[in-house]
């Protein structure tokens, strides 16, 4: 059964009309007709099963609203995941597909002393996202947000309790660097984790020490291999994942 992202969508609607793409994309791409059934998210948790009604167009799919959820598949835990794009913008593509698959309420993409992507288009990366929520059948689409200058977003006072800064620089040994995964399985209440994620030239440490001094973050290992941004992105949120229980 196919997932549409419906935002206005309200709780007292017995019919709704999906919006001009969704529209586009039920009826002239996969074709739907009256009587099949669908699903739909507000993106905050909300989750119907609809089907869709005789009057329907190619501009406006209308749907009759058969059985409604609120919460649906909400998490014990919440994730921010901050991290600086790569060179490559495919590989930063990549880890908000996967991320958002695997489950993570809010991505800041941070521009650090050793970036070398400098530019991104949020709404290119917002497409992705929310492409990446229907195909998993997810009722919250993560908030994606403009790219960032690292000390601005250590000024934030939004960020989550437990905070956690991952890098590889040798000037900390590994054994003085907590484990991630036994960090996060340590929060046994207000499991509402941030971690950070650097680029391919690692945060200076400078930025190792301002993101200790100014946010609190832990400096935290991933393992003992050196994994590409992207990859350590997804590890953060497979950990929290698996850290939870679920």
């Amino acid at each position: 059964m196919h997932l549409f992202y419906t935002p206005d969508l309200s709780s007292e609607q017995l019919v709704h009309a999906l919006g001009a793409e969704e529209s586009r994309h039920a009826a002239g791409v996969l074709r739907l007709r009256a009587g099949e059934r669908v699903r739909l998210t507000d993106g905050r948790g909300g989750w119907c099963e609809a089907e869709i009604l005789p009057d329907s167009s190619a501009r406006e799919v209308r749907v009759r609203i058969v059985a409604r959820e609120e919460n649906h598949g909400r998490r014990p835990y919440r994730l921010h995941v901050a991290i600086a794009p790569t060179k490559n913008s495919d590989r930063y593509e990549w880890f908000l597909e996967k991320a958002t698959e695997i489950g993570v309420d809010r991505i800041t993409p941070i521009l650090c002393e050793h970036s070398e992507r400098k530019v991104l288009r949020r709404d290119r990366g917002e497409k992705i996202v929310l492409s990446a929520v229907k195909q998993s059948l997810k009722a919250y689409v993560p908030k994606l947000d403009e790219l960032t200058p690292l000390r601005d977003f250590l000024a934030d006072p939004h960020l989550y309790k437990h905070r956690f800064v991952a890098h590889c620089d040798e000037a900390t040994p590994l054994a003085e660097r907590a484990e991630l995964f036994g960090a996060l399985q340590a929060a046994t209440t207000d499991k509402e984790f941030c971690v950070m994620i650097g680029p391919e030239g690692d945060f200076s440490p400078a930025e190792i020490a301002a993101a200790r001094a100014m946010a609190g973050f832990v400096p935290v290992s991933l393992g003992e291999s050196r994994l590409r941004t992207e990859t350590a992105g997804v590890m953060a949120a497979a950990m929290a994942q698996l850290a939870s229980g679920r």
